[in-house]
């Protein structure tokens, strides 16, 4: 008796189903998280390409498609540093402050972030339990003088020095700034679970910028993250 053999089904494309192209999709994305640039501004930027679309598309596109480029890249990405330097700031989402923990390591590769809407004790544990999943845990942790902070590093991370000196936490502090810049041009955040996707992706376009990750890391710098989507389209 002949056996059948078992057909192997193709893996289906994360932009299957979608009448506009990859290339055009993750360009959208990309000047979005990029830039700070609102979903009226991309709208007008791909009109004047040609290319009609609704705004409301690329709000969507921003939301679908900017977890998968961060998953896909994640097997490019370079081990964490072993000095973090982690702190929270506010951000404001539908009119409430907000914080967003955020941590770099001596690099200035973006590690992780989080948004909570409580600076306590259970979002700083779960803040550090995300980061550590990266792959190397750190001998070194500086961070300001939160109380919830050496209880969450004498569990998780007991034989790491903590650094608590005022100014050392300099370099964090600076990087806030830079992800700050460009939130007044989009025009407020609307939505938690939009605005977590939104901070996750500035994090995720700073990293390939600054060399990061095993993408397009022969060209130039400017040039860089628009080779490293390109890449990364053909892994969704």
């Amino acid at each position: 008796m002949r056996r059948r053999s078992r057909r192997v089904p193709a893996l289906r494309s994360g932009f299957a189903g979608f009448r506009f192209p990859p290339e055009v999709i993750t360009l959208a994305v990309r000047w979005y998280l990029r830039y700070g640039l609102s979903y009226r501004d991309v709208e007008e930027l791909l009109a004047e390409r040609g290319i009609t679309v609704d705004h409301v598309s690329v709000y969507r596109w921003v939301q679908r498609f900017t977890p998968l480029l961060i998953d896909a890249a994640r097997p490019c990405r370079h081990i964490p540093g072993d000095r973090w330097f982690v702190d929270e700031t506010y951000v404001k989402v539908s009119g409430r402050w907000v914080y967003l923990y955020r941590t770099i390591d001596q690099f200035g590769q973006v590690i992780d972030v989080l948004m909570s809407e409580r600076r306590d004790l259970t979002a700083t544990h779960r803040f550090f339990t995300q980061a550590l999943a990266h792959g190397r845990s750190p001998t070194e942790v500086t961070t300001d003088r939160a109380p919830a902070y050496p209880r969450v590093l004498d569990e998780l991370l007991p034989a790491a020095c903590h650094v608590t000196e005022q100014y050392a936490n300099n370099a964090i502090e600076a990087d806030h700034g830079r992800l700050k810049s460009r939130l007044p041009p989009m025009r407020g955040l609307k939505r938690l679970r939009s605005a977590r996707v939104i901070s996750a992706g500035h994090a995720f376009v700073q990293n390939p910028h600054r060399g990061h990750y095993e993408l397009a890391t022969d060209i130039d710098p400017r040039h860089r993250i628009p080779q490293a989507f390109t890449e990364l389209v053909l892994a969704i």
